[in-house]
């Protein structure tokens, strides 16, 4: 079972990303780091490297990696792509997170807060 589900749509959109910068090789990385309003933010981007302990998982063809510090808060975590009239973005779906800043773009969860910083 992944960590991290990523639909279909947000498959499409990674590996248009990924044939743009050539990078069609690439993993996708998927992190938790600290800052944001609330304390945690998430990290998305593209990596040539496994870590030690990093889960993978591979997904409407793409390889997904998530470091052993991130799996815990991102277990069960969606992430889709939505088009409309104003652009196009990646939501995260995290049932793990209790709380959210109004930006949207930082969480915490019960066990863990990270370092909030001023939004």
């Amino acid at each position: 079972m992944s960590v991290v589900t990523i639909t279909e749509n947000a498959a499409l959109r990674i590996k248009e990303i990924m044939e743009e910068n050539g990078e069609t090789e690439a993993f996708l990385r998927v992190a938790v780091q600290g800052g944001g309003c609330s304390g945690l933010s998430y990290a998305m981007g593209l990596d040539f490297e496994v870590a030690e302990g990093d889960e993978q998982s591979e997904q409407f063809g793409i390889k997904i990696l998530v470091d052993k510090d991130s799996a815990p808060i991102l277990n069960g975590t969606v992430i889709d792509f939505h088009q409309s009239p104003m652009g196009g973005g990646f939501t995260i779906d995290n049932p793990n997170a209790i709380s959210s800043c109004g930006c949207g773009s930082s969480f915490r969860t019960a066990d863990h807060e990270g370092t909030p910083e001023e939004c």
